[in-house]
């Protein structure tokens, strides 16, 4: 049974997590998006992307919806899988104050679900003086620790020097997480969403955009990041594979592939940052295993990858 992938995305108030939901609700390509919030009112939605909406449901244009799960996010989530059609992806945002960690193993209790990643907004401006408030620094580190992608968003509004700082400030309170800079929380969806990796790679042909959701356009964001892909006939040990790609110093952010394993079963390989899963794939095909990858643009040691595929196989 295919399970949905769900992304956690935390932070503290005014970090940019409205900016950033707007910014995946125009840029899903096509993906059906389900968003589940505490509060409408905790999360304005652009009014020209909502179609309809009631108390606990808004629709949004290109099959997304956003939904109030109030006090029982559980509830919530089973309730998910009987919308026709089905979302393919979760998105849920958390409150200003909310552990995304405790948002995740919760993920983890239902059957339906897979945790696809946490996220974590902060502001370039204050997140250093956040943290270190007597009141807030205890939930915010916490925040930054429990991370697999740390958004650094408003890195515009502060001078080079104090970003660059900040930076080596958040590698020492979340060592595992990988840092991303952002102006308007403006990040690729693929880094986001690992489910769009794939897709995004095959596909061929031009994208149409339809109805109110914009066509992904080019960006400076974009432009900082690249992907590359491999193939290989050949069965690899995907543990050691795993924690290989999930090393800092190859520079990934993300990795997704159908390789085959030692034992022949073919296996689903999600990496997020420093976050890896297998999963058995049920499909008999025959193709080629295929891994691909993204990281930040001239940061991704192509050759170091190779050589990891190389040696997770078989002797």
């Amino acid at each position: 049974m295919s399970r949905t992938p769900v992304t956690v995305i935390g932070g503290y108030l005014g970090a940019g997590k409205t900016t950033l939901v707007n910014h995946l609700l125009r840029h899903t390509r096509g993906l059906r998006l389900a968003i589940l919030v505490n509060d409408f009112g905790d999360l304005p939605i652009d009014a020209d992307l909502i179609e309809s909406r009631d108390d606990k449901v808004i629709s949004i244009a290109g099959g997304c919806v956003c939904c109030s799960y109030g006090s029982d996010l559980m509830a919530a989530l089973m309730e998910l899988p009987a919308r026709m059609p089905p979302p393919e992806h979760v998105l849920i945002e958390t409150s200003g104050v909310a552990l995304p960690a405790s948002v995740a193993h919760s993920v983890k209790l239902l059957v339906d679900y897979a945790l696809d990643g946490i996220v974590v907004l902060a502001d370039a401006e204050t997140v250093r003086q956040r943290a270190a408030d007597r009141y807030m620094g205890d939930t915010i580190d916490r925040q930054l620790a429990e991370a697999d992608l740390i958004v650094l968003n408003k890195a515009d509004l502060v001078a080079p020097a104090a970003h660059d700082e900040t930076r080596v400030w958040l590698a020492s309170k979340a060592p595992r997480a990988r840092v991303l800079s952002a102006v308007r929380a403006q990040v690729p969806v693929e880094v986001l969403l690992g489910r769009l990796i794939a897709q995004a790679q095959r596909d061929q042909t031009p994208w149409t955009p339809s109805g109110k959701i914009s066509a992904p356009v080019a960006h400076d964001a974009a432009a900082l990041y690249e992907s590359t892909s491999f193939t290989t006939e050949l069965a690899l040990d995907l543990a050691s594979l795993a924690r290989d790609l999930a090393r800092p110093d190859l520079g990934l952010l993300r990795a997704k592939g159908l390789l085959r394993d030692l034992d022949g079963s073919l296996k689903s390989l999600q990496i997020v940052g420093a976050r890896w899963e297998l999963t058995v794939h049920t499909t008999t095909e025959a193709k080629p295993g295929r891994l691909v990858c993204i990281g930040m643009k001239g940061r991704v040691d192509k050759a170091q990858i190779a050589r990891a595929i190389a040696s997770a196989a078989a002797p």
